[in-house]
């Protein structure tokens, strides 16, 4: 049960950076960029005026969620999986993650903070809500939204490997690229980013622009930047 999903390139339709899909902890500072914006959905236009760059569309999320979703249905076949989702980031992958899962689920969620309101970690992990569930002998899958520094995510794993579940893996939709500070095995990431604050598919800034359809960057007026 060790292997991962593969890895694919995508790249903005104009020069600039790029999202790497990947194989394979929290977030950085919003900061410029120098890419050119993306076409905005027209489903939602309540904070298009805000958005600078659509760094990955929906219709690519969709289609790597169902990538996740199809390996994490071979790996547990004939099992019974426990999604434990880290709140509130990572409810609209979980949700959508799920749907391609084709094996018995259940569901339960965590709320841990080392942000507040601000843009980078404080580096103190505190339990805001804890499981329902038990975790002995159990499968249990924690999904993330976005995985940075690692941090958060260090001290989560080692909180729940304490629990005594059977196994214990990640699915995360986007991890930053080279900002790592402790090493993280994560089993299942949708797209590797450059170090940059992004919001959309439940990632917020201020608890704004999670209802988003996609990834995308903020012009630095949105943040008083």
């Amino acid at each position: 049960m060790r292997r991962s999903t593969q890895c694919s390139t995508w790249r903005p339709a104009r020069p600039g950076g790029r999202a790497t899909s990947c194989s394979g902890s929290r977030r950085g500072a919003p900061a410029r960029t120098s890419r050119s914006r993306g076409r905005l959905p027209a489903s939602v236009e309540t904070y298009a005026d805000d958005i600078e760059n659509v760094l990955i569309k929906a219709d690519e999320i969709e289609a790597k969620l169902a990538e996740m979703g199809e390996q994490i249905t071979r790996d547990y076949e004939g099992r019974h999986l426990l999604l434990v989702g880290v709140l509130k980031g990572a409810f609209v992958v979980m949700a959508d993650l799920s749907r391609h899962i084709r094996l018995p689920l259940e569901f339960d969620f965590m709320a841990v903070s080392s942000y507040g309101a601000a843009t980078k970690t404080s580096g103190v992990v505190r339990i805001l809500k804890d499981l329902d569930h038990d975790l002995k002998d159990r499968d249990v899958l924690v999904v993330e939204d976005i995985v940075d520094s690692g941090l958060t995510l260090k001290y989560l794993l080692k909180n729940l490997a304490g629990r005594k579940p059977a196994t214990l893996e990640v699915a995360a939709l986007l991890r930053k690229e080279g900002i790592q500070q402790v090493p993280l095995d994560i089993r299942y990431c949708g797209f590797d980013i450059p170090n940059e604050f992004v919001v959309g598919y439940g990632l917020d800034f201020s608890e704004k622009y999670r209802n988003l359809p996609y990834i995308g960057t903020l012009k630095p007026s949105a943040y008083g930047g």
